[in-house]
């Protein structure tokens, strides 16, 4: 069953199996702040079998503009329209977050991000493939983030 992400109140809810489960709660719920605060939105989200077609999205735009398969286990997901973007999210059991960022728009920004979690390995899918940036959250400690600009139309 879908639910809201609650940044005042971690929780771990629906991440259970992954070996960062307080990290990737942390990361998670500083997206749900950063939605909130930005554009009044509240982040919602549902298993991989509850939105199947959101994991779908995500994996196709992967392997279509650069080949890639992501290994770890989807544990969530959600899908969602602000301010002229749609916005697809899949939170993974390794501590792996990744968002499509797709401008309705003609001209619109369109990129994939990556951000793994405090204290998780970058996966060997993209380890040779992207730098990764660290930033401090309060909510998520150290998080590390790559992205890729979207060509193709989806």
């Amino acid at each position: 069953m879908p639910y809201a992400v609650d940044f005042v109140n971690v929780s771990t809810e629906g991440l259970e199996s992954s070996p960062v489960t307080d990290a990737l709660a942390g990361l998670r719920a500083n997206e749900a702040r950063y939605f909130k605060n930005k554009f009044d939105h509240v982040f919602t989200v549902s298993t991989v079998d509850e939105d199947p077609a959101a994991l779908d999205r995500v994996s196709r735009i992967l392997k279509e503009e650069r080949d890639i398969v992501i290994a770890s286990r989807p544990l969530e997901v959600t899908d969602f329209e602000v301010d002229g973007t749609r916005m697809t999210y899949v939170f993974y059991e390794s501590g792996l977050s990744i968002n499509v960022m797709y401008g309705l728009d003609e001209g619109g920004k369109r990129a994939v991000g990556f951000k793994l979690s405090d204290g998780m390995e970058v996966p060997e899918e993209l380890a040779a493939r992207f730098k990764f940036a660290r930033q401090k959250s309060k909510l998520a400690g150290t998080i590390r983030g790559s992205f890729f600009v979207i060509k193709g139309e989806y």
